[in-house]
């Protein structure tokens, strides 16, 4: 067996030299060898609905969707898909020509990026950004473009406001060569949900520089308070100009199956397809079946998914500033932003390596979902999908350790 010679091209194509480990893997990893309550990684400690899990089951016994599905995803699931935006949102999707079925939305966001990217072209990403995000655009030949959310201080005692997103910056940073808008609302990790104002002025920046739009919606079905979710397709010139992508993970708690669609004019979704087929070609045939069904919920489901969600939120938020954090109340997802420079820290990177030690608890510094690190350098994320009792367990530690 021959050597490689020191001066050998490296194995790691060039456009993936920048990404390492995901800082997910990282963390959990952590999580398990220090035996830490993991509030890093997105991903509920408790099953979906019974309901929904045992019509999986069904599907498997009754021998559906154990080969192959059809490759557009199958069609009842992409009929429920279709009737929940119209249902939902008042948009009109063919279900066979308008909706995709895809490898949950990590796969949605890669087949739209390496479908409607080439080399050269300038795509627009609010910052900081899911960390696919930027090795999509990087597979694609793209040149990611960051827009900064900012902080904003707020009015509510042990609350430091939130993130929010500067129009005039969105603006002048769509050149000649922007070809595409990456947006995430409800957002991860800062939790901000784009207004109907802002998403408005988004809608008229798109259709005046001929854009495309790339959103990812998949906390959709997770605002509190007083925000709304809103779709960019329901805005003027976006519906013919804007990919939608959900997914099942986070609406049903049943991330493991990575269920997701997009939901796009003809066109797009065939462009959209294409790139599609040569990645995983067809996913999840059983549990495809169960989301269909789960689609179909009464809205006492979403609910009480959302209320319960929102009481967690609550929870840790204020446990989260009882321990001395800066808190950053998110209107939308299941993530809450704190700052770190309360406690006398800066380095959130260092933070959350030493905090599975110092305090028994795993987060994610938001610092590696910026490309300018400084300006995330103070911020933290951690995750508030887990059980009440976990939760209590998590800001006991944080508060014992800050004491």
């Amino acid at each position: 067996m021959t050597s490689m010679s020191s001066s050998a091209r490296p194995l790691l194509n060039r456009r993936l030299a920048e990404f390492g480990t995901t800082i997910f893997a990282e963390m959990s990893a952590l999580a398990v060898t220090t035996g830490a309550i993991n509030l890093g990684q997105g991903f509920p400690d408790t099953d979906g609905p019974e309901e929904v899990r045992e019509a999986a089951v069904r599907a498997l016994r009754d021998g559906r969707g154990n080969q192959y599905p059809p490759g557009p995803g199958i069609p009842e699931l992409r009929a429920a898909v279709a009737d929940h935006q119209l249902r939902r949102y008042g948009l009109t999707y063919d279900p066979g020509t308008e909706v995709l079925v895809t490898a949950g939305a990590t796969e949605a966001i890669a087949a739209a990026l390496l479908a409607l990217v080439e080399p050269g072209d300038e795509v627009v990403a609010l910052e900081p950004y899911y960390d696919s995000y930027a090795a999509c655009i990087a597979m694609a030949g793209g040149t990611r473009v960051p827009v900064t959310l900012r902080p904003h201080p707020g009015d509510a005692p042990g609350v430091e406001g939130c993130f929010r997103l500067d129009l005039d910056e969105l603006r002048d940073a769509v050149t000649d060569r922007t070809r595409l808008l990456l947006l995430n609302t409800p957002h991860n990790p800062t939790g901000t949900v784009l207004t109907r104002e802002e998403l408005a002025a988004i809608a008229e920046l798109a259709v005046e520089r001929d854009l495309l739009v790339v959103t990812d919606e998949v906390y959709e079905h997770l605002v509190f308070d007083t925000a709304e979710h809103i779709p960019l397709a329901t805005f003027p010139g976006m519906r013919e100009r804007t990919v939608t992508i959900g997914s099942a993970g986070k609406t049903f708690s049943f991330t493991g199956w990575k269920v997701g669609w997009v939901t796009a004019a003809p066109a797009l979704l065939a462009a959209v397809r294409s790139a599609k087929q040569y990645l995983t070609y067809v996913s999840a045939g059983p549990f495809q079946y169960a989301v269909a069904e789960a689609l179909a919920l009464p809205e006492s489901y979403f609910a009480a998914y959302r209320e319960d969600m929102e009481a967690k939120r609550n929870l840790l938020a204020a446990g989260l500033a009882e321990a001395g954090f800066g808190v950053y109340r998110p209107a939308g997802t299941y993530f809450v932003t704190t700052d770190i420079r309360p406690l006398g820290e800066r380095d959130g990177i260092a933070f959350c390596r030493s905090l599975p030690e110092r305090a028994g608890v795993v987060a994610v510094p938001n610092a590696v979902f910026y490309d300018h690190r400084e300006a995330g350098a103070p911020f933290v994320r951690f995750a508030f999908c887990k059980r009440t009792p976990v939760l209590e367990e998590a800001v006991r530690r944080l508060k014992s350790a800050a004491a």
